[in-house]
Formats: C-alpha cells, structure tokens, sequence
C-alpha cells in the first residue's frame, strides 16, 4: 500500500481539500450554526464508508467535510456567542498543517531543537508578559487549561512536600486541601481526582455578589482548614470565570496567600489575554505575584484548539515534579544546556503546540492581538449598551466580552428564557447559552470571534427582541 500516494495524487488531494476549507472558512456565516441531533442519521451518515478495503479518495475527503459541515456547531460562525470556542486565526490553520507533515517529535530536546526552542522563547515571552521574572520563571505547552490546572496541583504538592515526587500522598501527614470559588472551573476538582487527593479535597469559597471570590469567607475556611488539621496547599484565583467573566481580586487573595504560604496559582485561561492590551492589563493586576498561571492560547487568542500553557514563578519545579531518567531516550544533547520537554511536563511525546502561537505572532505580531482583543471587548460593551437600550438586565460586571442579561418582567418565570433559547438555537441564525447567576437564569453572550462586528451584535438583539414579543403577544392573548 503506497501511503505517500503519488506527487501529483497528493497536490489534486490537497487543491480539493483546500477547496472545500477555503469555501467553508470564507462563507462560514451563510451556514446554519447548530446541527440537527439526530444519532441515528448521524451513525447512519459515518457508517456509510466501507473501512475494510477503504473508499475513494476525494470521496473520503468529501465525506468528512461534509460530516463536519452538517453535524457540528460552528464556532467558527460570527454569530456564535457561545464558550471560548472562537475562530481560528488563518495562520494558526497553516501552523497546524505544517506540524502534521513535519511532524516533529518534542519528548527529547536533541529530536527537535529548533520547535523546543521555540516553545522555551514563547514560555519566556509569556512569562514577562504576565509580569513574571525572566531568572525565576518557567513554563511549558500544554494540550489544554486542563491539564495545565492539573500541572499546578502537582507543582504545589512537590514544592509543599520534598518527598511527594518518590512517595507521593504517603509522603502527605495531613490532608492538603485545595480553595477555589464557587465560579472556579471544575477541572480543579476533576484534577485533584487524578492525582489522588479526591473531591473532598476542594473547598468551595462563596462569592461576592459581584461573584468575586469572598477574601474574608477565603480566609475564614483557611483558618477552619488549620483547626480541623488540614493542610491548606492552593488557592485558585480566576482571571474570567467561565459563566461570567468575573476576575477575583488577585492583590487580596495574594496576600492572603503570602500570610499563609499558600501556592496562589490562577486560572486565567481565557481572561489571561487580556494581558495583551495596554487597556485591558490593569484589571489582571496581582497576577505577576502568583506562583502558577493557566493560560489557553485558543481562546481569546484565536489558535487551534489545545494550545494552552502553565506558566510559574518557580525556576526549578516544574524539573522537581516530573524529571526522570531513561536508558532509551536519546542522549546527544547531555552535555548542553538544555531541557529535554519529556522530563519537564506530564506529556512524553507531544506534538509541536507551540507553533500555532509563534506563527501567528509571526503574522500579526504582538499589536496585531492587541488591536483584535480590543476590538472584542469593545463588541461586548457596545452589546452590553444595546440590550440595555431594549429594555434588557445586564446581570453580570466584567471588563471583558461576556454579558448575562435578563428581563426581569419574567424573573420567577423558568421557560421565559428556555423558550426563547430553544426557538433563537432551532433556528441556526445565533447560539447562546443559559448561566445562572444568584439563582435566576440568564442569557450568556460571549464575544469569541474577531470577526464579530455590530452587524451581528444588531442581529442577535433583533432576534432576542421579536422572541421576547412574541411571549409578550402570547401572553395578552391569554388574558
């Protein structure tokens, strides 16, 4: 079987290929956002192709845009207004398909000197971007905020307990537990699960009705933690929840943290970027005093997804929590300065991650992204003003893109909101979400394409305005 097919196959294979990318990426909003959720047309669609003997190749590629195309949410969209699911960058599509064809290999320094280089000039730049100090910092790529979240948890065991990377929790005499807000994402409890600590092990922390997390409740329960014999080991500070992009008070919850000698570590994963606007940077001040930062380069900075990285205040641990030795790993750069990426990160072989963010600041530059995330978050405040003028209750108080509104005519009323959602979603025209806030459920709209302009923010108000009176018409019709 002749997997390299023949250079003139490959280049027809390619120009159709290309093709269909090229007419999906420049007629995206001409597209119905939301997929039809019927599994038994959907197996039925995939189960068409013959895997055995295999099927021809312009259909297979036909096949598979044509799924995508039909059965997908299209985030890319103008109109989708939903998670931090935004559109990729052009250049971060380029980066994608040149590191599938040269398919560099980044466990072992030595395999790839020029991508792990790479990725450690990114790591540096990141980390002086969030105020880091170049002598004391350190980073690496991650497949997502996730895991990056999970790399602080072991950071901070390894940097509390000397003997946790030999011992693990038997090297632990007293419970650690990790404090988070009621906003935080859940993949600190979905991290402390993995690394063997359990659920338990979190602690909640109520909020402000700002839904900031409340410093005087954080240091109450850190107290309640020292009483009960527990050991409190992090604190998670959110720079943009994801229901509403709220940015706890880092400065408060780091000296909280420094009274304690907590690891302070914050989630900024999609908030983070906001460290690229001169405009927008002051509402993360604090951030440069904590020990760790998640931070999601294919949310607000517009790269494929799982492009993410954990960034820290602490040269050597990151070596501390995962080095290891191995007969069989290649040895041609022992003798150089370097860090071989296996021995530095919870991945072993890992693709180049990297490249999506360093060919697109290739591309656009540094301003290039200041300019796009500004333009986003003036978006979200001209969306904020316009549902405002509608009669609209904006719910939420956050300088980035995210707005919750509400009316609330129909405060105590559940389907008011659910029917409007499901009739705007059935549609395809727009897609947001549900997030409730202080128990009453509000629409979430989040500005995640730089492609977003006021045409589309009119739209959607239009949309949720002529579905809200129709409820209204219904309504005086029954009395």
């Amino acid at each position: 079987m002749d997997f390299d097919l023949k250079p003139e196959e490959r280049k027809r294979l390619f120009d159709i290929t290309f093709d269909k990318i090229d007419k999906f990426y420049s007629q995206t909003k001409e597209l119905k956002i939301t997929p039809n959720l019927d599994i038994t047309q959907i197996r039925a669609f995939i189960n068409q192709a013959d895997l055995e003997e295999g099927i021809d190749y312009e259909e297979a590629i036909g096949l598979i845009t044509e799924g995508l195309e039909t059965y997908s949410v299209h985030t890319p969209h103008p109109k989708y207004f939903g998670l931090f699911n935004p559109r990729s960058n052009f250049a971060g599509i380029i980066a994608d398909v040149i590191t599938a064809s040269y398919n560099p290999q980044l466990a072992a320094w030595s395999h790839a000197p020029f991508a792990v280089e790479v990725e450690a000039k990114l790591i540096q730049a990141f980390c002086e971007k969030f105020g880091y100090s170049k002598l004391s910092s350190d980073g690496v790529f991650t497949a997502g905020g996730a895991e990056a979240n999970l790399t602080a948890i072991l950071t901070a065991l390894n940097h509390k307990y000397p003997a946790f990377a030999e011992d693990g929790i038997f090297s632990i005499h007293k419970k650690p537990i990790i404090l988070c807000s009621e906003e935080a994402h859940h993949s600190v409890q979905k991290s402390v699960k993995i690394v063997g600590l359990g659920y338990r092990s979190v602690k909640t922390i109520q909020t402000l009705s700002n839904l900031k997390m409340n410093i005087v409740a954080l240091e109450e329960s850190i107290n309640e933690c020292l009483t009960n014999g527990e050991s409190p080991l992090m604190v998670v500070a959110t720079a943009g929840t994801t229901g509403t992009g709220t940015i706890d008070d880092l400065e408060a919850v780091n000296e909280i943290c420094k009274k304690y000698n907590i690891w302070l570590h914050v989630d900024a994963a999609w908030g983070g970027a906001a460290i690229l606007s001169n405009n927008l940077k002051r509402y993360l001040k604090g951030i440069e005093h904590s020990d760790s930062i998640t931070f999601d380069a294919h949310k607000w900075m517009s790269v494929p997804m799982g492009t993410s990285m954990f960034l820290t205040n602490h040269k050597e641990i990151l070596d501390k929590t995962f080095r290891i030795t191995t007969e069989y790993m290649p040895k041609e750069a022992k003798e150089l300065d370097i860090v071989d990426p296996f021995s530095h990160s919870i991945q072993w072989s890992r693709r180049f991650i990297g490249l999506k963010v360093y060919l697109s600041l290739l591309f656009y530059g540094w301003k290039g992204y200041e300019t796009t995330i500004e333009h986003q978050a003036r978006i979200g405040n001209m969306l904020k003003q316009k549902l405002i003028e509608n009669n609209w209750n904006v719910k939420n108080d956050t300088p980035f893109p995210i707005v919750c509104f509400a009316d609330d005519r129909f405060k105590v009323e559940d389907r008011f909101i659910k029917t409007i959602l499901n009739s705007i979603l059935a549609k395809g025209k727009s897609w947001l979400s549900v997030y409730p806030i202080n128990g009453q459920p509000t629409f979430r709209v989040c500005i995640t394409n730089y492609n977003t302009t006021e045409l589309e923010i009119d739209e959607l108000v239009n949309e949720l305005n002529l579905e809200r009176a129709n409820i209204l018409s219904k309504l005086v019709g029954q009395k």
